[in-house]
């Protein structure tokens, strides 16, 4: 019976999990685009709205950067049989770090959803300034969080 290679399977689950990822937020962020009608000027939060969307267009592809840097470091604690203990603990915190940078991502793209046309305007005006906050948030966060593990595997 053959066996499968756990770390082949581990790839080919995040090749898929980022592909669904990346399929899913160009067909939300395209119809989400359309549905806010901002191209018309017609709602006054479409600028707001468009500044949320641009920081998550600006973030978006750097989910592939974590997937990439948590192989890394990943192969570098297999490939490593001498590795430190506190070493090897070191770059579990980043793996771990870079998994909840990811979630982040995630959670706030599956839980963003812009109040229609019809509400009031002050209400999704709110909305979107709170949104604002919270991708500026997960930037940042994923910013960090990708320096540092650049930084951790660079030193190894």
């Amino acid at each position: 019976m053959n066996q499968i290679d756990p770390t082949a399977m581990k790839l080919t689950y995040i090749i898929f999990i980022v592909a669904i990822a990346l399929a899913s937020c160009n067909q939300s962020g395209k119809h989400e685009h359309h549905a806010s009608d901002a191209s018309t000027g017609d709602n006054p939060n479409s600028a707001l709205y468009d500044q949320v969307m641009d920081i998550h267009d600006e973030i978006m592809p750097r989910v592939e950067d974590i997937y990439q840097l948590k192989k890394q470091l990943q192969d570098k604690i297999a490939a490593t049989t001498d590795i430190a203990a506190d070493k090897k603990q070191e770059l579990e915190q980043v793996i771990a770090q870079l998994d909840s940078a990811d979630r982040s991502m995630m959670d706030w793209m599956h839980t963003f959803r812009p109040l229609p046309d019809s509400v009031d305007q002050e209400k999704a005006r709110a909305y979107l300034e709170s949104e604002m906050e919270k991708i500026k948030k997960v930037k940042e966060l994923m910013n960090e969080t990708i320096e540092r593990a650049k930084e951790i595997g660079s030193k190894q």
